[in-house]
């Protein structure tokens, strides 16, 4: 544990609500490293009953596809304790292409500095306009389309209920801003938490080891603050190259070489619950998640019981909060 008392003596001062001399030395640490989720997302402040009740249904509605059998929550499944990711390690769009990156996430998205693997949208709703009309997502012709479908299908009034004020409210631009509405309500809760807000008990013996391990080797690096990640790009393979060497991340959108393999840092929130891992997903097992990422960001060999500890760890970052439509 010397290395946690190292830290604390060279950290700064650290801004959180509960009494830190009540608070283990890795308790304050942490807090220092990471701190707890905001219980809200920034733009929340702007979002009324009947938006975010929009949005929730346009998450699923079918009719957004092409194929009229997918929705966004295809692949980032929210039910039945859904992770907002899917089990496959890319998606297969509505017209049956398969896609080229794994599906990130869409808890805690909104708390993100930038939206996808690499950053084209700033914000969720941005983000949200792209897959409606991607050829290989899900795939209809125009944003004209996506608006006569939602007609069809009786949504003018929801519509004019989110959007009050508006002279015409089914818009495109309203149907993103309600998803991202419904988007920013998806904020997790887990034991990580509980134990940075005071409650020793809420990670075992293991768990903390664990924790203490992965600041110790490094990790909190790139996967800092609250979301354990989702502040900035990285290169993959920072330190010993990763072997797929056909998606260049960033660079694709940048046009840079100097982006070459830079990927957004994903969130460790729920991480145990996200598999498969990587932009590519090409790994399905956490423990050697933990391996390859150690191996490739840091050039570090970790032990079995290190992998072992930070998996177990990972676990105190499981999402309770659940969904229902």
């Amino acid at each position: 544990m010397n290395t946690i008392f190292k830290a604390l003596f060279v950290s700064s001062s650290i801004g959180f609500s509960v009494n830190a001399f009540s608070l283990e030395p890795l308790q304050t640490l942490a807090n220092s490293l990471f701190g707890p989720l905001p219980s809200e997302m920034p733009g929340s402040e702007q979002d009324t009953p009947e938006r975010i009740a929009l949005g929730k249904t346009l998450y699923f509605e079918t009719a957004l596809s092409a194929n009229g059998n997918q929705s966004c929550n295809t692949c980032h499944n929210l039910l039945d304790g859904g992770s907002g990711t899917e089990l496959s390690s890319v998606s297969v769009g509505s017209l049956g292409t398969l896609g080229t990156r794994n599906s990130l996430t869409t808890w805690n998205a909104g708390f993100q500095f930038v939206q996808f693997w690499d950053g084209r949208a700033k914000n969720l709703r941005e983000q949200a306009s792209g897959p409606i009309t991607n050829p290989i997502e899900m795939g209809l012709s125009s944003e004209e389309e996506a608006i006569q479908r939602l007609k069809d299908k009786g949504y003018q009034a929801a519509f004019i209920a989110a959007f009050p004020d508006a002279d015409n409210a089914l818009t495109f631009e309203h149907l993103t801003e309600s998803l991202a509405a419904f988007q920013r309500t998806l904020v997790t809760e887990d034991r990580f938490d509980l134990y940075l807000a005071g409650d020793a008990t809420a990670l075992s013996t293991q768990e903390k080891r664990g924790l203490e391990r992965f600041i110790s080797t490094g990790c909190n690096a790139c996967h800092n603050g609250p979301l354990l990640g989702g502040e900035l790009f990285m290169k993959m393979g920072l330190v010993k190259p990763y072997p797929n060497k056909i998606d260049k991340g960033r660079a694709h959108v940048t046009g840079s070489s100097a982006d070459n393999f830079m990927f957004k840092v994903p969130t460790l929130r729920n991480v145990a619950q996200t598999a498969p891992y990587f932009h590519d997903g090409a790994v399905f097992n956490l423990d050697q998640a933990v391996r390859d990422t150690a191996w490739h960001q840091l050039g570090v060999k970790l032990s079995e019981e290190d992998v072992k500890d930070i998996s177990a760890f990972f676990a105190s970052l499981d999402n309770t909060k659940t969904i229902t439509f």
